[in-house]
């Protein structure tokens, strides 16, 4: 008895100008793909309804296949252990929920501030962080995830920009004002917080319908417009915090310490916290230059009126 020629499920989708066919198999060994005139012919050996089998088909197309355009078929996307389709679909879920988790976090606290700033007006100032510190906290903590992202490929952000915002920001929250109560109380840690939270109102839902596809002009104009005149003040924010914390730091002299024998030197932390000033700046300048870029990108380059 002759062997069946076993064909295996062939999906089909098109746009425009291109052709999108999946082959539902796993495990694929020795693919062989080819195009003849107008017909496209497969075999191979893989799992698929019938088992572990050699699969093929023959697709015809209506027209003759150019030798310029074989490549932008994409020959096949072969189904393995997990297609790139459900991959992807991950990856932008995983995104999506990221995200959202951060945008309700942000806007949580700034709707918290703006609402007591009505009500309270400049007292509201002075106990923000024993308001808002927990959730700044967790927001905080949770944006190490981005840098992770942009270091394995997730995201195609480049790392450093990630990387500076990332210490700049926890350095503030966690030692200025986590470790000092002295600095838990002024009026500097509001104007930090919202100028933080101010900017990730509008960058994470940018990012959340990314993942989706979607593009609101609006928001997506916000996202990279706001940052201008944020930017630089959520910097001379973080700068003042500093400054006001050199000398709760000698004061106290926390996170200070004496250089062992035969030096004897004491070293202040005040004297890293002004090498930190100088590194602040220099952050602001990489990362404005980063996001300079990527707004000239998106709207710098406009088309010529012809006359």
């Amino acid at each position: 008895m002759e062997n069946q020629v076993l064909t295996p499920h062939v999906y089909w989708a098109q746009r425009h100008r291109e052709l999108y066919l999946r082959v539902e198999l796993s495990d694929v060994q020795n693919p062989a793909i080819s195009i003849t005139e107008n017909v496209l012919h497969f075999k191979a050996q893989g799992h698929g309804a019938k088992g572990d089998n050699v699969y093929e088909f023959h697709l015809e197309f209506l027209d003759l296949v150019k030798p310029e355009e074989e490549e932008r078929l994409n020959k096949l996307r072969i189904e393995s252990q997990g297609s790139p389709e459900t991959l992807t679909s991950l990856k932008k879920g995983y995104l999506f929920m990221y995200n959202l988790v951060q945008f309700l976090g942000f806007s949580w606290i700034f709707v918290n501030m703006t609402v007591r700033f009505f009500i309270l007006g400049k007292e509201s100032f002075y106990d923000t962080f024993h308001t808002l510190a927990d959730m700044m906290y967790f927001c905080q903590m949770l944006s190490a995830v981005e840098m992770i992202n942009a270091a394995i490929g997730v995201t195609k952000s480049p790392v450093m920009p990630s990387l500076i915002q990332l210490c700049g920001r926890n350095f503030i929250l966690f030692i200025i004002f986590g470790t000092m109560e002295e600095m838990q109380n002024k009026a500097v840690v509001f104007f930090v917080f919202y100028s933080w939270s101010a900017i990730e109102i509008f960058r994470y839902p940018f990012y959340m319908l990314s993942c989706i596809d979607m593009d609101w002009k609006v928001l997506t104009w916000l996202r990279y417009t706001v940052w201008i005149p944020l930017y630089p003040l959520g910097c001379l924010a973080e700068a003042v915090s500093v400054i006001q914390s050199i000398p709760v730091f000698n004061e106290t002299g926390r996170f200070s310490f004496t250089l062992p024998y035969p030096l004897k030197i004491k070293v202040r932390f005040s004297f890293f916290l002004q090498i930190y000033l100088i590194l602040l700046f220099l952050g602001l300048y990489i990362n404005f230059r980063h996001l300079y870029k990527q707004r000239r990108r998106r709207y710098g380059q406009k088309k010529k009126k012809v006359h």
